[in-house]
Parts: structure tokens; sequence; C-alpha cells
């Protein structure tokens, strides 16, 4: 990671992981078909509408802000991506997942339905292109899957979703309804009863996004 000279207009474009891997197979697989753009390290407080110098410094201290250099890895960056809303939107769309938090004992299974709120003029409503969700420790889970969206994207990123090797990964999904169900290995415990994690959930037409814990609790010995 670096920062960027913010001096000049700088695009800082890269592929993720997946595109990557494709580009590295070599078979004509690999098409750039969507990109994301992202204001992670921008904050906006900074903006000053009562600069002495004028309406054109207002925003000098945000444009003197260094900037990150990308790289491909989406728990740490892109967190905040950026979505075109309707003209008019007085307020911002928030995701309701049903549950605060999620706490499951082994083998225990739960399916979610996320939900996108003032959207498009609706009190509730269930987004055409589906979520993303992304568990930040895939361990947890023996399955973890999205179902309902048929996009080559969804089937792609769905088939690998619990493929771990064994060490502290990251695994998304994507679909309308998000399957887990809890691991029932031991090993993964170390002697305690509880092991945690979080679940993030990101609406693709909104860019609605929400963060929340998963406990998995041991019952077997």
């Amino acid at each position: 990671m670096g920062y960027l000279n913010n001096q000049v207009i700088t695009v800082d474009a890269i592929l993720t992981k997946k595109g990557r891997q494709l580009l590295a197979q070599n078979d004509g697989s690999f098409r750039i078909t969507q990109f994301a753009l992202a204001d992670d390290e921008i904050d906006y407080t900074l903006y000053n509408p009562n600069n002495t110098s004028g309406s054109a410094y207002y925003g000098e201290a945000i444009a003197n802000m260094p900037l990150l250099e990308a790289f491909p890895d989406d728990s740490q960056i892109m967190k905040y991506k950026l979505a075109t809303l309707p003209r008019g939107t007085a307020v911002l769309p928030v995701l309701d997942l049903g549950y605060p938090s999620i706490t499951l004992k082994q083998g225990a299974s739960l399916a979610i339905t996320p939900q996108t709120l003032n959207y498009l003029g609706n009190t509730s409503v269930n987004e055409t292109s589906g979520y993303t969700a992304t568990i930040s420790d895939v361990r947890l889970l023996s399955t973890f899957n999205g179902i309902g969206i048929q996009s080559t994207a969804a089937t792609s990123q769905n088939a690998t979703s619990t493929t771990t090797l064994g060490t502290n990964v990251s695994s998304t999904v994507i679909g309308t309804q998000i399957n887990l169900r809890a691991t029932t290995v031991n090993t993964l415990f170390s002697g305690n009863t509880q092991v945690k994690s979080t679940l993030t959930v990101v609406g693709l037409d909104s860019g609605a996004r929400l963060t929340i814990p998963i406990i998995i609790t041991q019952t077997n010995s």
C-alpha cells in the first residue's frame, strides 16, 4: 500500500482477485464487465463553507488529503462504493437483515433475506441485482451461499464461497437470500465456547451497507 500524488488528477484502476485469476488463465475468459468507484479516504466533514478565502476554497482540506494506492483486498479498501441514486432522493437507503446480530449453535442453519429501506420511493424492497454478503472468517461456516441471482458473477462467486485453506480468510457470495450453516469443527474453538466474526451485506443497486457480528457457539465436545 502507498500514497498517490494528489497534485495531479489520478485514476488508479486495478483488477480484483477474481479478475487476476481469469487473466492468468489466458483462455479468453477475461472480460471487464463491471467496475466500481469509492471514496474511502475522503472525510467530508472537512468541507468548510466558512473558509475566509471564499467558495473556491471550501473543499481545500479535502483536496489536500492523501489518496491511497489501490490494492485488491475488499476487506480493507472500497468499503464505501459510490452509488447513483434517483434525483430528489431525500434520505439514504439502509439495509435491514432482520437481525442486529447472529448467534448460531454448531450445525445450525439460517437463511437471511435482506431488505432495503428508503429506496426508490419504497418503504422496503428486495434489490433487483441482489446483495453481496461477506463473512470475514469463512471457517465459521460449513455452508455459505447465495441464491436468487443467476448472473455469471453470482454463479462464479457462489461456487467457491466455502473454499478455505484452514486459515482465517474472508468469502463473498451474491444473492437475494443468503444461506448460512455453522461449522461443526471443534478444533476451531481452541478451548473457547464461542468463535466470532462479522457479516457485511451490501446492496448491489443502492450501495447500502450493513455489518453485523456473527457468533458460533460450541455444542459438541
